[in-house]
């Protein structure tokens, strides 16, 4: 696949000064966002997180994941290694889309967990592909990265694309009261690496 940059822009932030660029797959079937500090082609193996979107924890600060705490979190940690990137993928409630991820909250309202609700509503518990992220990672000449993830997946689908992962650097953010059994599912039924759960 081939990312198409559509923008590019100064993009200063309270973590730091990053750049921030638009990318489109062929067809302009899929978008997604890029947060630049630094050069990254010249890093042996550069730091990177792919985070998707999640509007609810993002924007409005939802108690129900980690999601915005884990991006603010990857941005800091971006900005005080001076050089990396953040690709933040518009692939909201892994890749169900705003709306069913709604429908999915009142599935778990009513007991399900978040692959519970994903399977009831006709859908994979995970429907997120990263080929888009590797292009993008290829326009920045970027074939070595450091992923800053728990999702054993999003390793594989990168190395899938052809973009070596060195290094794993685990972004785990202490579990509240709220988030603990949405961590517990991540762990036991999506295989994500958490210490904390």
């Amino acid at each position: 696949m081939i990312a198409t940059k559509v923008a590019d822009a100064d993009f200063p932030t309270k973590f730091g000064g990053f750049r921030i660029f638009g990318f489109e797959s062929p067809g302009k079937t899929e978008n997604v966002l890029a947060l630049v500090i630094g050069d990254p082609s010249k890093d042996t193996a550069v730091l990177v997180r792919i985070h998707s979107q999640c509007l609810t924890g993002d924007v409005f600060g939802s108690a129900r994941c980690d999601c915005g705490d884990q991006l603010h979190f990857a941005m800091q940690t971006i900005a005080e290694n001076g050089s990396g990137i953040l690709i933040y993928q518009l692939q909201e409630g892994r890749g169900i889309g705003l709306m069913n991820k709604l429908l999915a909250y009142e599935l778990q309202d009513e007991g399900h967990d978040t692959v519970e609700a994903n399977h009831e509503l006709g859908f994979e518990a995970d429907h997120r592909n990263y080929d888009l992220c590797a292009a993008v990672l290829e326009h920045f000449g970027v074939k070595n990265v450091r992923l800053m993830s728990n999702n054993p997946r999003k390793i594989d689908g990168l190395e899938a694309a052809g973009i070596t992962v060195t290094e794993r650097v685990p972004i785990e953010i202490t579990p509240s009261a709220s988030t603990q059994n949405y961590l517990q599912t991540k762990k036991t039924k999506l295989g994500h690496l958490l210490s904390k759960v």
